[in-house]
């Protein structure tokens, strides 16, 4: 058996003669291989993966039916950038985001604008930019400096707002979560909010609780500041994982393009869109709010096709996906799959109260996401990673985590309830979260604390 770490030794059809080989690890090979090993050397590699149906760290998409893969294998050569060589997939892409323009409440959703993304982070950054290129044109037509610009959020925000900030060098302003405000509600706003605020950021499912944040009552704060100050700051609504949920499960709730200030909105279709990695969307109230000069223009067809992204090429497939899933489930159908994984978060965040060694931090009645910590003085034995790694040994990832900021020396523990978590599977977790915490409980002294790291997928 070899022992060099840039080889992986492997004897892929297990017996077959003449197929023992080392297959380099980080250096190109000198000669080809059989298709047949190559597979089956990833094949067997990739078993070592968690099982995606159990992985209740991630938001993204783990399951799509049988004909979903079906049109994804006949279409994953294509080209979304490519607008005239596919002009169909184009036309596909624009009935899509005119449908979630529709669903936002858009005043005019045939007639706005948006586009499909490689996942939610890159609409957040086309918002992002969109809000920085109107602030600077605003400040030149008044001539004023159009440096130092600023972006308001929560400290619980999404590490992609961190990324556009430190890439687009915006001062990033984060308002500290708390006990009395566990998200940004408005609460000391104008502490934050001036003339070199280019926008500011609401959440609509926080990544670490699930919960909304009040966009209604952050439009509200931003009003009266405008009454006080003359100081108009729109508001862009990451809306990730709620995008896909509110408008099904909570039509009342006002969040979206109903605010007047509420400029963009963005979500990630492999999240509660429900298709596979990658792919997300973002709209426009109106045209005239993203800048002309962010937005490129081809001709196909004939006509001629606005297009705005910070990649150029991208898969088209995950496009088709979505619409797709527009046609097969329509409004009552997203309404019953996502009622559905809500039903089982709850059934979840009951079984975890109900427990006794856990207190709740959101019970899954926003989006299907909740959180919990240890109760107070449970236990000095044992914290939430060591119940995350029992967990992990049974094949269950539930990640343990800090919350930001002022929050930071609390732990809590989330679970994310996709399509695809069956009541039976959930019951079966709060057996094994049961049995693995009485588990810690009978310990005669305490786990060792060192080198726990959170498990903590975005």
């Amino acid at each position: 058996m070899s022992t060099n770490p840039e080889f992986l030794e492997v004897n892929p059809l297990f017996a077959r003669p003449g197929e023992a080989t080392l297959a380099p690890r980080y250096t190109l090979g000198d000669t080809m291989m059989g298709p047949d090993t190559a597979f089956q050397i990833i094949h067997d590699e990739i078993k070592l993966d968690g099982i995606s149906r159990l992985n209740l760290a991630t938001f993204v998409s783990t399951w799509m039916d049988d004909q979903a893969r079906r049109l994804y294998t006949e279409s994953f050569d294509k080209n979304m950038i490519d607008k005239d060589e596919y002009p169909q997939t184009a036309a596909i892409e624009d009935y899509c985001w005119h449908i979630i323009a529709d669903l936002w409440h858009a005043p005019e959703p045939r007639t706005t604008i948006g586009t499909s993304t490689i996942g939610s982070s890159e609409a957040c950054m086309l918002g992002g930019l969109a809000f920085k290129r109107r602030w600077q044109q605003a400040r030149r037509a008044a001539g004023l400096s159009t440096e130092k610009p600023n972006l308001v959020m929560s400290s619980a925000v999404q590490v992609c707002w961190e990324k556009f900030c430190n890439y687009w060098d915006v001062e990033m302003r984060l308002v500290p979560v708390t006990d009395e405000h566990p998200c940004l509600d408005g609460h000391d706003l104008a502490d934050y909010v001036d003339e070199n605020t280019i926008g500011v950021v609401a959440i609509m499912g926080v990544t670490y609780t699930g919960i909304y944040e009040p966009v209604q009552e952050i439009a509200a704060a931003l009003d009266e500041i405008q009454t006080r100050t003359g100081l108009d700051v729109p508001i862009h609504v990451d809306a990730a994982s709620g995008g896909m949920i509110a408008p099904f499960l909570q039509p009342d709730l006002v969040w979206d393009f109903r605010l007047e200030r509420v400029h963009s909105i963005s979500t990630s279709a492999h999240k509660y869109g429900l298709v596979y990695p990658g792919l997300g969307w973002v709209v426009w109230r109106s045209p005239d709010l993203l800048p002309e000069d962010l937005i490129f223009r081809v001709s196909y067809l004939g006509g001629d096709m606005p297009t705005l992204a910070l990649n150029f090429s991208r898969p088209g497939a995950q496009v088709l996906l979505q619409y797709y899933l527009f046609l097969r489930l329509g409004f009552e159908g997203y309404r019953l799959v996502q009622q559905a994984s809500q039903d089982v978060a709850m059934y979840l965040s009951k079984g975890i109260a109900e427990h006794g060694a856990f207190t709740l931090v959101s019970d899954g009645s926003d989006i299907p996401v909740f959180a919990w910590r240890l109760a107070e003085g449970h236990t000095d034995k044992w914290n939430l990673f060591h119940l995350s790694d029992r967990l992990r040994a049974r094949g269950w990832l539930v990640p343990a985590y800090p919350m930001p900021d002022d929050l930071s020396d609390r732990i809590v523990q989330r679970i994310v309830v996709r399509n695809g978590l069956s009541l039976d599977l959930a019951s079966r977790l709060l057996t094994a979260i049961s049995e693995e915490t009485a588990y810690l409980d009978r310990l005669d002294g305490p786990m060792p604390v060192e080198e726990h790291q959170p498990g903590f997928t975005h």
